[in-house]
């Protein structure tokens, strides 16, 4: 039998212990994610989709400063920075990564093959190498897709509906990516469908891109396409200035375009993707590899309408397409 003034010593010398093993373990429930995005830090957009990936977050239970950190990276539309930022992220080891845009998605990938990645926004995962199917993924990555490249043309159809005299349309973007070329080829071959003659414009140059505009603009019956790409994102409240300066009339492939005074958009819900994607981050945090996570498709598709630039435009939207719209801007 111990004796009392042991048992006693035993009793305090656990107690005291209490507490030091409660905060390790607590420290050891801290879990941590690395977050690279292709916008900037104060970009109203990027903290929208980050607000709904944490409200995700805490829906699951997680909540930052108790049980999970975040690390932030912001890539704002620079390549040559968003693969210095990818490589720098996977070096603090994170126990998950998410990010969006193939152009952030390819430097992690060659960063690491064992961090697992939870990606938004990427058109083509499979075409670009970043998973090996859209059901089975097979390797560290998998997400949500963009949207099918066959979804391009239903710009410029929905263009020829609500401004029927366009008989030329600039497509603004982005060749460098393989989204870019994607979209673009999707455009191509619906437009003589719909008797518009296409042409490409570059978005990631700011510069060029206002010259071109502006020359194309000089011709008769035009009208604008904004294809989706990070840069086009970096830019649009100059695209969208664009647009108003020249009178065209234009589609946008998101909303945040149109409530910044753009005439019509169509395209998922990207904010949507951002607190799905808080499943998967979620998952993975308690044990699921992304190999076994499908790649997801986009559950919801929005028509965003703004009328005051309609009437602006001197265009009258037709009936048809105010009663398919989601959101009506007056």
């Amino acid at each position: 039998m111990i004796p009392r003034r042991e048992f006693i010593t035993l009793l305090g010398g656990a107690a005291a212990a209490w507490p030091l093993a409660a905060r390790a373990q607590q420290r050891e429930r801290l879990r941590h994610i690395g977050v690279l995005t292709n916008l900037a830090s104060d970009d109203p957009e990027a903290q929208a989709r980050l607000g709904a990936f944490l409200q995700g977050l805490q829906e699951f239970g997680w909540a930052i400063g108790r049980n999970v950190r975040i690390d932030y990276r912001w890539g704002a539309g620079n390549s040559d920075q968003t693969r210095r930022l990818a490589t720098e992220l996977v070096a603090l080891a994170p126990d998950v990564i998410l990010t969006s845009g193939a152009t952030a998605v390819a430097p992690l990938l060659q960063a690491t093959r064992t961090v697992p990645i939870v990606f938004a926004q990427v058109p083509d995962p499979v075409g670009a190498g970043f998973v090996k199917s859209l059901a089975h993924p097979g390797g560290n990555a998998t997400g949500f897709v963009t949207f099918e490249y066959g979804l391009s043309a239903k710009w410029l159809e929905l263009l020829r509906e609500v401004a029927p005299g366009v008989t030329r349309a600039a497509v603004i973007r982005d060749p460098a990516v393989s989204a870019g070329i994607g979209q673009w080829g999707a455009i191509q071959a619906v437009a003589p469908s719909v008797r518009v003659l296409v042409s490409p414009v570059n978005v990631s140059d700011a510069n060029e891109m206002e010259r071109d505009v502006a020359e194309f603009a000089r011709g008769s019956d035009s009208g604008l396409i904004v294809t989706s790409s990070p840069s086009a994102a970096l830019h649009r409240d100059l695209i969208v200035t664009l647009a108003a300066r020249h009178r065209l009339p234009a589609v946008y492939y998101q909303r945040v375009f149109v409530t910044g005074g753009g005439l019509i958009s169509y395209g998922p819900d990207f904010i949507d993707q951002y607190r799905r994607a808080a499943g998967y981050v979620d998952r993975i945090l308690k044990g699921e590899k992304p190999a076994d996570l499908p790649v997801q498709a986009p559950t919801k598709y929005e028509l965003v309408v703004n009328l005051k630039t309609a009437k602006s435009l001197g265009l009258d939207v037709p009936a048809t397409v105010l009663a398919r719209a989601d959101e009506v801007i007056e």
